[in-house]
């Protein structure tokens, strides 16, 4: 129900009154405080609390890893994860975890042989295959031996497709007839509207497309309040009765209404001098029910070469709800169909509407944030270059990359495993 303050104090009381299982409580509001209320600091004193109870909790050292990844502490996160191994040899997503903060090269033999020999475990869930095949697929691209972790990777995509079962197979018609029912739903830009100024700053566009690396480029500016990856308008179009179709019917009310329920949710207010940003990627799927609620808002869009970023989705273990990403045809598919509702919101709402390019940001950095922070009325500084000295939470695929200084070699990655596209960039030259 979201009421998270509530929650918490709820978890209280049981532990007043001397609840079993305490660890398990501890570990709960760990998680309320860490992933929705943005309190790591919080949520490593649960954590710590709940491992004094039992220090041989794995779900809390597994948390516990989570956390110090998600705040750059690569040595203790290895350190949290070796020793849920310790406790439970057989666990294969401490393994995967572990083998995912472990990238070299030369590559870690050893470590490369227990994934696979995990994997290999008579009965293995496929959940857990999936992890491991993952992990596996990580540790062996970071060492360059990119044929054997495209076979990995494509193993772990079929682990995952078998343990999501109905959930996990991408439908291209109902895609495209959710495009369709989109595009019609906001067939024209709203009237303008009498609104406050203050509004957060969208970040959206494709997952794997380069938005934490804006995001943290922009919270070096000290002006912008990283909100990370937010659920809220997800959430409200699910809650938002026969949506997109009924668009046309919402009052004015009903709109305020969702405005404050989402105003209220974030983590930190907007203001004429602190810009809240929203980084939620699949948001592009929303910009028609965004620019109703916040008529002023501006939309940062990322984008990147179609081959790395199909590649990149296909490499990274999503939820299988996200079917898309389970093949490569599948994938390029959806890329289309991101292109075609791009396009619309582009003609719709183009002014307030900034598309950054990953691969032109890496190659010119200075010239590319001038034009993010002028668009954003941000004052420019050559220290928003360093962003990755800055510290705070993380908590996205791109935990490790966003914390080094920029790079260009994830830009035109395709190339490692150019023989195993042939397919997609023929459907992508059909666009």
């Amino acid at each position: 129900m979201r009421q998270f303050d509530d929650a918490l104090e709820s978890y209280v009381q049981a532990l007043e009154y001397g609840v079993g299982g305490a660890e398990e409580v501890r570990l709960n509001r760990a998680v309320i405080l860490g992933d929705f209320l943005h309190r790591p600091d919080e949520a490593l004193i649960e954590l710590d609390q709940a491992l004094k109870l039992r220090p041989d909790y794995v779900p809390a050292l597994l948390n516990l890893g989570n956390l110090h990844e998600d705040q750059g502490r690569r040595e203790e996160a290895q350190a949290s994860y070796r020793a849920a191994l310790d406790h439970d040899p057989g666990n294969a997503l401490a393994l995967a975890r572990l083998a995912g903060v472990s990238h070299a090269q030369p590559l870690d033999r050893g470590l490369a042989d227990r994934l696979v020999g995990a994997i290999a475990v008579p009965g293995i869930d496929g959940a857990a295959k999936a992890d491991l095949g993952f992990a596996l697929g990580g540790l062996l691209d970071a060492a360059g031996e990119y044929d054997d972790a495209f076979a990995a990777y494509a193993a772990a995509n079929r682990a995952s497709r078998e343990a999501g079962g109905k959930a996990a197979i991408y439908d291209r018609g109902q895609a495209e007839q959710l495009i369709d029912r989109l595009i019609a739903a906001f067939p024209a830009a709203p009237p303008p509207a009498r609104m406050p100024k203050s509004a957060p700053l969208f970040i959206c566009g494709l997952f794997r497309s380069g938005s934490t690396l804006v995001e943290r480029i922009l919270g070096a500016s000290g002006r912008v309040a990283a909100a990370g990856e937010l659920d809220l308008i997800p959430a409200l179009a699910r809650a938002i009765a026969e949506y997109p179709q009924g668009a046309s019917t919402w009052s004015d009310a009903a709109v305020a209404e969702w405005r404050q329920s989402y105003l209220a949710a974030l983590p930190e207010q907007p203001g004429d001098e602190r810009i809240v940003t929203d980084k939620r990627p699949d948001n592009f799927l929303h910009l028609g029910l965004i620019k109703r609620l916040f008529p002023s808002a501006r939309i940062i869009h990322t984008r990147r070469n179609p081959l790395d970023n199909i590649l990149s989705l296909y490499f990274l273990h999503l939820d299988p709800g996200m079917a898309y990403a389970l093949d490569l045809d599948d994938a390029a598919h959806w890329h289309g169909e991101y292109r075609r509702l791009m396009d619309h919101w582009l003609s719709l709402y183009g002014h307030d509407i900034l598309t950054v390019d990953y691969d032109a940001l890496v190659r010119n950095p200075e010239t590319k944030t001038r034009r993010l922070f002028e668009f954003c009325g941000i004052d420019w500084t050559p220290a928003v270059l360093d962003f990755q000295a800055r510290a705070g939470t993380v908590k996205t695929a791109s935990v490790w990359q966003v914390r080094e200084s920029l790079y260009t070699r994830s830009s035109g990655r395709w190339r490692n495993y150019a023989h195993h596209l042939e397919a997609i960039r023929k459907i992508i030259a059909g666009y």
